[in-house]
């Protein structure tokens, strides 16, 4: 019996769909990955709205704003480009893009997700509605860069449901990029989070090594080659370049030293930006740097008005009390206080609530209090999705 290709994608997608239902949790992060990968090496210079070099350097600039956390001037450039390009998906795309960093995390209770939605769904019905064969590659890209955000959402905010309906429906779009991948100069970050996260992930989490026959092998030092390059060279991705390296040689890696001269340089280049601020200070503490990590936390403190990074800066206080400082009592009262305070963040907030009751937990052991040590401790194992990183060294 021959099968035809429509048949062989047909049967593809009955077993990711048979995957994501019988599948944990962790697999939506499996889905989201690939997802993102799209979105974030989506090159923008492809797109009819970027074809020339005026359009162009005002998406750059828009980006590096909302990436540093400067609205005002991104709200300023965003306009010039709906007035350029007034009804073109990539507009919606930005709009959406300066939504989630202005409400940053993103809760779905949070009343900037139904705009949030509607535009990065807009962006994906109007590159739907292409039948230009000479602009399918620049609306496919921007559909898949909707579908990567709305994808990343979801699987913050815990809707299952919401990314297995996403997730399965953005596959063949995601087939359909690769036709299109020389029309990506930044194609080496795509190549590089595909290569990395293909193989990096069975192995990390082995539950997912039926799922991954189902997608092409990649190759994990060429992964990271790749990023590398992206981040050296990329025209639009080098701060998510090196966002991708800090976090895959933070968390994945355990490589601290590598992955400090990417959390430094991305420092740099967004200084504001909270995200950024949280990976940095964690590296420092992670290698033992308190006195950096400290300035760093004290300035965070004095500038920032968002709740989320102040509630893991008083995690990182509570490090510093127990680590540097050793003042056990007063390390509690800041890992309580930061539990507390990460409790309406859900999702957003584990990974920290985790660090957290690790350091209770080692100060209960201290303490020789055999039973509240091994409480807080499970509690931790259970939060933290990356089980080395707790700072007991």
């Amino acid at each position: 019996m021959i099968i035809t290709e429509p048949e062989m994608e047909k049967e593809t997608l009955i077993n990711i769909n048979r995957y994501l239902f019988i599948m944990p949790r962790r697999f939506n992060k499996f889905m989201v990955c690939i997802g993102l990968s799209v979105l974030l090496s989506t090159n923008l210079t492809t797109a009819q709205i970027f074809q020339d070099s005026t359009s162009l350097n005002l998406a750059k600039r828009d980006v590096d704003c909302i990436y540093n956390m400067q609205f005002n001037d991104a709200d300023q450039l965003y306009a010039k480009i709906v007035k350029l390009y007034p009804g073109h998906p990539v507009v919606f795309l930005l709009r959406g893009l300066s939504t989630y960093w202005k409400n940053y995390p993103m809760l779905y209770s949070n009343p900037a997700r139904i705009s949030y939605e509607e535009d990065l769904r807009r962006c994906i019905r109007l590159s739907e509605k292409n039948t230009n064969a000479a602009y399918e590659s620049e609306y496919l890209l921007a559909n898949l860069c909707a579908r990567g955000m709305l994808l990343k959402l979801y699987d913050d905010n815990n809707l299952t449901l919401n990314v297995i309906s996403l997730a399965t429906g953005t596959y063949k779009y995601l087939r359909r990029s690769f036709r299109f991948a020389h029309a990506c100069t930044d194609l080496q970050y795509y190549t590089g989070v595909y290569n990395y996260y293909r193989e990096v992930y069975p192995t990390v989490y082995p539950v997912y090594k039926p799922l991954a026959l189902l997608f092409p092998a990649g190759n994990k030092e060429a992964g990271l080659k790749d990023l590398q390059s992206a981040a050296a060279d990329a025209v639009v991705l080098r701060g998510e370049s090196y966002m991708l390296l800090s976090w895959v040689y933070l968390n994945f890696e355990n490589k601290y030293q590598q992955a400090l001269h990417y959390c430094k340089t991305l420092h740099g280049i967004y200084p504001e930006n909270v995200l950024v601020s949280a990976l940095y200070i964690k590296n420092l503490l992670l290698m033992k740097r308190y006195d950096e990590a400290e300035k760093l936390i004290l300035d965070s403190l004095k500038e920032t008005g968002n709740n989320y990074f102040r509630a893991q800066l008083i995690i990182f206080k509570g490090l510093l009390q127990e680590k540097k400082y050793h003042n056990y009592n007063l390390a509690q009262q800041y890992y309580n206080s930061g539990i507390s305070k990460m409790a309406p963040f859900g999702q957003y907030g584990k990974e920290y609530t985790a660090y957290a009751y690790f350091g209770l937990s080692r100060i209960s052991d201290t303490n020789r209090e055999k039973d509240k040590s091994k409480m807080f401790r499970e509690k931790a194992m259970k939060l933290g999705d990356f089980k080395k990183i707790n700072f007991d060294k």
